[in-house]
């Protein structure tokens, strides 16, 4: 008689934890600042993964073990929509970098568990990230198995992303690997609508001259 075979109990994992993504404007902000400058930094890289409040499934089999980022990054991951991260079919690759974004309903043993949680399951660096009261960034580097401390001359800088962190007048604020601050993506687009219309204004006075010459710009 052949053995019998038993399918494995089909196990759902949701999409959402039921909590808030935010809990006030400024962490939301900062969310998105994160968020969208990580997008923007990586968008003509293919396999670079950005999410935010986004729920991380580490172990096949268990759906009560997760965790929702604020903001993550995972290296050697395609883009593309998922409901939730499963490593176990990311190739087993757990997000390598990690943002949470400090808000005053945020308490110690919950914010403990998140860097237990991370620490295990193989972040390689994890940032608390604090807009206020007063504004700074802790940041933890993965040393052999666990997160360390990380020192911080002259800001806070991930090796893994260039993404750099500095108080500046009592304020945070955020650089991409370029240099170029990162900010809301309302002011992303006014930034970009602005060079736009200098780069049109410096291609103006040019065909200008060139006539004023007696050049054809189109001909240049």
């Amino acid at each position: 008689m052949s053995a019998i075979t038993v399918p494995k109990p089909q196990v759902h994992y949701p999409d959402s934890d039921g909590e808030p993504m935010a809990d006030n404007t400024v962490q939301f902000d900062w969310i998105a600042i994160l968020k969208w400058g990580l997008d923007i930094q990586y968008r003509a890289d293919p396999d670079v993964f950005v999410a935010g409040d986004h729920l991380i499934y580490p172990v096949e089999g268990n759906n009560k073990l997760r965790q929702a980022p604020d903001v993550y990054v995972a290296f050697g991951r395609p883009k593309g929509q998922r409901g939730s991260y499963k490593v176990w079919e990311e190739g087993g690759v757990f997000p390598q970098v990690v943002f949470e974004v400090w808000s005053p309903h945020n308490r110690l043993q919950q914010m403990n568990r998140r860097f237990r949680f991370y620490q295990k399951y193989g972040a390689e660096e994890y940032y608390v990230v604090y807009p206020e009261f007063p504004a700074h960034v802790e940041a933890w580097r993965r040393d052999g198995g666990k997160l360390v401390p990380a020192a911080r001359p002259g800001g806070w800088t991930s090796p893994r992303t260039g993404l750099r962190f500095e108080v500046v007048k009592g304020e945070l604020a955020a650089y991409g690997r370029d240099g170029r601050p990162l900010v809301r993506p309302t002011e992303y687009a006014d930034a970009e609508r602005e060079r736009a219309e200098a780069e049109r204004v410096r291609a103006d006075k040019l065909a200008a001259r060139l006539r004023e010459l007696g050049v054809d710009p189109d001909a240049v």
